[in-house]
C-alpha cells in the first residue's frame, strides 16, 4: 500500500504532536480577519515537505463556516523549481483565535499555535507544543537582520533548538 506524502506528513505531525512538554503559550488574542492573507516563510524548522523549499508562502482565507482555507506554495529544489501547492484546512480551536488544528488529511488535525504576532500584523511565529517545528513568517519576503535575530531569540526562548532553524530563500520581487 503506497502512502501519499500528505498522508505521511499528517501522521507524523499528529504523532509528534503528542507531547509531554508544558503547553506553549500563545498570543492573547488574534484578530482573525486581519491575520488572513499572505505570509512569507522567513525561516523554519522544516517538515519533510518543506526541506529544500524556495519561495515558501502560506496564504490564509477565512471561510464562511469559520475554518481557514490554507494554501502553502513553494518551489521545490530551486528558486525556479517546480511549484508545489498544498491546501490544508485550519480549524480554530479557542476564542483567542491563536490555537488551530491544521488538517492535511481527515481526521488528523496537527497542533498549530500563533505564539508571536506584532501589533501591526507584519510578523508572526507559529509554534507547536512539541517544539518540533516552528515558522517565522512576515508579510514581506525579506526582513531586517535585526528583526530576524530578535525573532530567532524568541524562538530559542520557547525551547526550540535553533541550530535546526533554516532561513528560506525568496526571489527578488
Amino acid at each position: 500500500m503506497k502512502l501519499s506524502k500528505m498522508t505521511l506528513l499528517a501522521a507524523v505531525l499528529f504523532l509528534l504532536g503528542c507531547s509531554n512538554q508544558k503547553p506553549m503559550a500563545t498570543v492573547e488574542q488574534v484578530d482573525i480577519e486581519r491575520f488572513m492573507g499572505d505570509w512569507y516563510v522567513i525561516a523554519n524548522i522544516p517538515t519533510f515537505l518543506e526541506k529544500d523549499a524556495y519561495n515558501p508562502i502560506e496564504s490564509y482565507r477565512l471561510d464562511a463556516d469559520g475554518t481557514v482555507a490554507t494554501t502553502f506554495t513553494f518551489n521545490a529544489g530551486a528558486l525556479d523549481g517546480e511549484q508545489k501547492v498544498y491546501q490544508p484546512r485550519g480549524f480554530i480551536r479557542d476564542s483567542s483565535n491563536a490555537i488551530w488544528g491544521m488538517q492535511f488529511i481527515w481526521p488528523i488535525k496537527a497542533d498549530y499555535r500563533i505564539v508571536y504576532l506584532d501589533k501591526e500584523y507584519q510578523y508572526t511565529v507559529i509554534g507547536r507544543n512539541n517544539r518540533d517545528y516552528v515558522w517565522i513568517m512576515a508579510r514581506a519576503p525579506q526582513i531586517s537582520e535585526e528583526r530576524y535575530m530578535a525573532l530567532e531569540s524568541f524562538v530559542a526562548e520557547l525551547g526550540y533548538d535553533i541550530t535546526q532553524l533554516q532561513k528560506a530563500e525568496h526571489s527578488a520581487r
